[in-house]
């Protein structure tokens, strides 16, 4: 039998620059898309190193072009092969469609399957689910370009207006906690002319930014193994500026020049173990019920009643970022390239 192999299957920033430069896209706004593929980048890098704790644990090591993952997943042995979507995407980016070549080839996967790619990439969507669910999360509008799909509820505290398909959590500029809905059509104006997307459009919840990162580094871990961590920032929330500063040369380039400082991340159950495990609950939820694994991540705000919203998850987060090394450090005293490999160690042992 051949070798145990790991394949991680990425798309570089600069194809997906090159494809959206291609269909029309103005090169600042392809510059700011591609961007949320920059822990490609940055992880490249680290093959070397993931390369040597994979072999140290019996197992090859192969990272692929999203573009050469047709031909060299062909015809591979699913016994002895195991791949892992690094980026993800269904609109501006491509790698959603790894998880459905593993599938067409017959290889098993780590991670989610791949019908949770596209649904945890559009926001409205994964939304209606969770509420459907019970969850926390805000209910939320839907508008286009100036149109309304679906008028968000009233809210006394304003509203928050992300795009639906692109990127994380976002709120794109600073004035996308607005407090009339008059505005938040003009930004789901400006929204569409830059990305061409539409946007959600949520009530605007109170509270600090929480990181929830896991990682099945053994293959009994369960939500017990989640790192839960405030995100200080000094900021309410994300803008373009600030996520373009946390990857990639963009980030690079800010470290550098003194514009950006890493948050500062607190374990939430040091202050507020309730809102610790009602979070644990919930990812209990999701692994249970829309079959979360082996790595996603989660995104709350807390108030300080413990009150909790669930904002969104990822089932492909930005393993090279400070968050989630730290998670990495924290929780199982290993390095990024060690709990890789030993997660792929314990799926093959399954």
């Amino acid at each position: 039998m051949s070798k145990p192999t790991l394949i991680l299957v990425y798309e570089t920033e600069a194809a997906c620059r090159q494809r959206l430069k291609a269909d029309g896209f103005a090169e600042q706004h392809a510059l700011e898309i591609s961007y949320y593929l920059a822990q490609s980048t940055d992880l490249a890098p680290e093959f070397p190193d993931i390369e040597r704790t994979c072999a140290a644990r019996g197992i090859s090591f192969l990272p692929v072009e999203l573009d050469d993952a047709p031909t060299v997943l062909a015809g591979r042995p699913a016994a002895t092969t195991l791949v892992w979507t690094l980026t993800d995407g269904i609109a501006y980016f491509r790698g959603g469609a790894a998880p459905a070549l593993a599938r067409l080839n017959g290889l098993p996967t780590l991670g989610a399957d791949d019908s949770l790619f596209a649904l945890c990439q559009d926001k409205f969507r994964s939304g209606a689910v969770l509420s459907v669910l019970g969850l926390p999360t805000p209910p939320a509008g839907l508008a286009r370009d100036g149109e309304w799909l679906v008028r968000p509820p009233a809210s006394a505290a304003g509203w928050f207006v992300k795009p639906n398909r692109l990127g994380a959590k976002i709120g794109i500029w600073p004035d996308s906690h607005c407090g009339d809905l008059d505005h938040a059509l003009a930004l789901s104006r400006r929204v569409h002319d830059a990305y061409r997307d539409a946007v959600v459009v949520q009530p605007y919840v109170e509270g600090r930014n929480v990181r929830a990162s896991f990682l099945g580094v053994r293959p009994d871990a369960g939500p017990e193994a989640l790192g839960i961590f405030f995100v200080d920032s000094g900021t309410d929330f994300q803008t373009m500026d600030d996520s373009m500063a946390l990857y990639g040369d963009t980030g690079a380039a800010a470290i550098a020049e003194g514009r950006y400082t890493e948050p500062e991340l607190i374990a939430v159950a040091d202050s507020q173990p309730e809102a610790a495990v009602h979070i644990r609950s919930i990812a209990a939820m999701l692994m249970c019920a829309l079959g979360l694994r082996d790595v996603f991540s989660m995104d709350f705000r807390v108030e300080t009643d413990n009150t909790v919203h669930l904002i969104e998850f990822e089932i492909c987060p930005g393993l090279p970022c400070f968050d989630f090394r730290s998670y990495c450090r924290s929780r199982w005293g290993m390095s990024l390239a060690e709990a890789m490999a030993q997660t792929a160690a314990s799926r093959f042992e399954r």
